[in-house]
């Protein structure tokens, strides 16, 4: 089975237990007004393009079959209403092509070839996005290969999926990285594009699993920075009895740049740098909700 990935990440010790192998899954049904990752949310592969790294050289204008490409020695144009992704100007500097198809078989081939570095120290292989979900075919044949290969398997979700998809998936699942992203419904919409009723479902139907789940918060300067957001996750963590860790992910602006690169803007128009005593205030509020660990992601 084929699917879109735009990423495989090794050696990464953040995204669950020991040494890991983390694949990004492209497309994602939200929006969230923060993301950093914008070249996860298309499904479909696309072009990054730096103007900066450009030399004018026009090799892209020659390579490119749909003529999105007009180059002359001062200027650059790129058409990106013309470009199906297919890649055929990105050797080069300037371009780079985000997201492939690929075999299900193949991915996990590839991390199998770290196996002997999860195995030293309780790690695995992460499946992240994007949002897995939203693959779910592949997402789901993805799991079962990597069950069928004795790995430790994690998951960072937005919880964004129907019941039945998650049912079905978790039993090959070992550990939910579950996004808590908003309180409040009506910013829920605003900020991220669809209510949390179907997130806060989820959530209960893992813990009616009793399927083990980081809790997992960004908190934003401004929208989600607050007292009542913070006790709720508390409460959350704490009659949530698969809830075994709470980390929070505090703002930053590291993919500012890609939404330029990508022909798009950033709709997060408060771009606030978040020191550390500041990272620290937010640890401390939340701990005093609740009785389960609270660290940093």
């Amino acid at each position: 089975m084929n699917g879109y990935i735009f990423n495989i990440q090794k050696f990464c010790t953040n995204d669950g237990n020991g040494i890991r192998t983390v694949v990004f899954l492209k497309g994602c049904p939200l929006h969230c007004l923060w993301c950093h990752n914008p070249e996860s949310q298309k499904l479909k592969p696309e072009i990054s393009f730096s103007e900066e790294r450009c030399i004018h050289c026009g090799r892209c204008e020659k390579l490119c079959p749909k003529g999105c490409h007009k180059v002359s020695p001062t200027d650059h144009v790129f058409l990106r209403e013309k470009c199906d992704g297919c890649g055929k100007c990105a050797p080069c500097p300037a371009m780079e092509l985000i997201g492939k198809s690929v075999s299900s078989e193949s991915v996990i081939a590839e991390v199998l070839k770290d196996k002997v570095f999860y195995s030293s120290s309780r790690g695995g292989v992460t499946f992240s996005g994007g949002e897995p979900f939203f693959q779910f075919e592949f997402f789901l044949e993805l799991l079962k290969l990597a069950k069928l290969n004795s790995l430790d398997v994690c998951v960072e979700t937005s919880g964004y999926c129907s019941e039945k998809q998650l049912v079905s998936a978790a039993q090959y699942i070992d550990c939910f990285l579950f996004d808590y992203k908003l309180t409040d419904n009506s910013l829920h919409k605003r900020y991220v594009g669809c209510d949390n009723e179907i997130i806060i479902k989820n959530l209960h139907t893992l813990n009616g699993l009793n399927k083990p789940v980081i809790l997992r918060c960004p908190i934003i300067p401004n929208v989600n920075d607050n007292t009542a957001h913070f006790k709720k996750i508390g409460e959350i963590a704490n009659y949530s009895d698969c809830v075994k860790e709470v980390q929070i992910e505090p703002y930053h602006s590291f993919g500012e740049a890609k939404y330029k690169d990508l022909g798009r803007v950033s709709e997060y128009n408060n771009p606030i740098s978040v020191t550390a005593p500041t990272k620290e205030c937010w640890l401390n509020e939340i701990r005093s909700f609740t009785n389960k660990k609270v660290t940093l992601a």
